[in-house]
């Protein structure tokens, strides 16, 4: 496992600590791996998901740090999803 999806998955940890969410969603880091939200939480799992959501590296990790609007990278073309557009929704609430 990269060094890179272990602190995406503890960042993400962090931010939904508290928080329930009934669902779920897969990060796709372009030639990385996959992180995966779901009710038990964050783990690097490529399994399937209601939504998927795709970017490079850079973008997530600007997403996850909070320098870069997950809907900004949505329209400009930087963030792909794919599946339940509003499981994406609720995920970027719990981020903001």
């Amino acid at each position: 496992m990269s060094d890179i999806l272990k602190s995406a998955a503890s960042t993400l940890s962090d931010k939904i600590e508290g928080h329930s969410f009934d669902g779920s969603v897969k990060f796709e880091m372009l030639g990385v791996g996959a992180i995966r939200i779901d009710e038990n939480g964050v783990s690097v799992d490529d399994s399937e998901a209601d939504c998927t959501l795709s970017a490079d590296a850079d973008v997530f990790q600007a997403i996850i740090d909070g320098e870069t609007n997950p809907t900004s990278a949505f329209m400009t073309g930087k963030l792909k999803i794919d599946g339940d557009m509003g499981m994406a929704m609720k995920l970027a609430s719990l981020l903001a």
